[in-house]
């Protein structure tokens, strides 16, 4: 058997991200009492495994063998990771408070398909699995994103089923519509494409062609800067 080729990986961010991340397993080993010498990595070498997981999906199997740990102690400290991660992301209520800060006038809301492994979870419909996306033609989980003007992501919603639209989801989330309704005033806007034309009425959305009429001038011109601003968040 011939000896295995070593190579070198490098990982597209900066060291304080994986600083931070370290700093959050740091606080969470203090917060369980772990005691010093009782694990196998360090905070800085888990977060390099979990960074590894998420940029570029490496498998849990050679993780594990890269840091000569046992595959059911690297999924343990990935998914320490990923707890952590989600415990330090803000609540929608305080990014949207952000926002304003920042002086945004508008915030954009969007879902998007995050794909996944064939589930095989019976759906709803005979022969589908409940996390298959008709739309995408893909397993996966529908996550609903409120977005600054550039697109940057300010908030993120829990998973809900791939098979799911865009506005069930929305309204499946307790207090989605309701927050961002909050958030609206003359001054301040929610944008969303035509998948949330059922939430016309609290969010702000093009307007629909009507049969035999299409749209009006000024409807276009609505449409047109409603596109334009919300491509950044696309």
């Amino acid at each position: 058997m011939h000896d295995p080729v070593s190579y070198t990986g490098v990982l597209p961010i900066g060291e304080p991200t994986v600083g931070s991340l370290a700093r959050l397993l740091a606080g969470e080993r203090a917060r369980r009492g772990t005691r010093t010498g009782r694990r196998a990595l360090a905070p800085v070498a888990q977060a390099v495994l979990v960074l590894r997981w998420f940029l570029d999906a490496s498998r849990v199997a050679r993780l594990a063998a890269d840091n000569t740990i046992s595959t059911a102690t690297a999924y343990r400290y990935l998914h320490e990771g990923i707890d952590v991660l989600a415990s330090a992301a803000p609540g929608l209520h305080g990014a949207l408070l952000a926002a304003r800060a920042a002086g945004h006038t508008h915030v954009s809301l969007d879902g998007t398909l995050i794909t996944t492994d064939r589930c095989r979870a019976i759906g709803p419909t005979a022969g589908v699995d409940l996390w298959w996306s008709g739309k995408h033609h893909r397993h996966g989980g529908n996550i609903q994103i409120v977005t600054a003007p550039d697109g940057w992501p300010l908030w993120t919603s829990p998973v809900r089923p791939g098979r799911e639209h865009d506005t069930r989801c929305a309204r499946t989330h307790p207090g989605l519509l309701d927050t961002l309704v909050a958030f609206t005033d003359d001054t301040h806007a929610v944008l969303a494409d035509l998948g949330y034309q059922g939430e016309a009425d609290r969010l702000t959305v093009p307007f629909k062609p009507v049969p035999g009429s299409g749209r009006t001038v000024d409807q276009r011109t609505v449409n047109s800067l409603h596109s334009a601003l919300r491509a950044l968040a696309e």
